[in-house]
């Protein structure tokens, strides 16, 4: 695997195809990010139509891993907070590609959304992952703190209920 480089990514048609075949193969695979499989290709594609509109008015910025020419994969800075919350960002649809976990592409990206939100004089993340199959190992390693799980909070893309863990960072000076 070459470096991964982390960019913003924008709306074009490639990039929105990219982000809609790592979407339907994490939900697949499992991932718990609010879909149930199977995951038609036409609502990825609106689910991405939405949240990349939205990154183009500032309110969220969506990050790609690039392994050269592949998408590996992307999480979601969501920048748009009640306005008694401005010191605050969450982070949401972290996602890499199956052929790409393990190999330092998930760190990467939530270093760079990190690094985007202390830009933006956030002091303050938080997020959510599943209690089965979630990423709460990654979220700990990078300094993320429990607060508590709420229990069947979402259903499994088979089905099932699984609980969420909701995590919190502070960041910045």
């Amino acid at each position: 695997m070459s470096a991964i480089e982390i960019s913003a990514l924008n709306a074009s048609p490639g990039i929105r195809k990219m982000l809609s075949e790592i979407l339907i193969e994490t939900v697949a695979n499992g991932g718990s990010v609010s879909f149930m499989h199977p995951l038609p290709q036409d609502a990825a594609g609106a689910f991405w139509d939405g949240a990349l509109a939205a990154a183009g008015r500032g309110e969220r910025i969506i990050l790609g891993a690039w392994d050269g020419d592949v998408l590996a994969g992307t999480v979601t800075l969501l920048l748009d907070c009640p306005h008694n919350q401005p010191h605050r960002a969450e982070i949401a649809k972290m996602m890499t590609r199956l052929s790409h976990r393990s190999r330092g592409v998930a760190t990467a990206l939530m270093r760079a959304a990190e690094e985007l939100a202390v830009q933006r004089n956030r002091t303050l993340l938080v997020l959510d992952t599943a209690t089965d199959g979630g990423a709460a190992g990654l979220y700990e390693k990078l300094g993320f703190t429990l607060t508590g799980e709420i229990p069947d909070y979402a259903l499994k893309p088979h089905g099932g209920l699984t609980g969420t863990l909701i995590y919190w960072k502070r960041i910045g000076a």
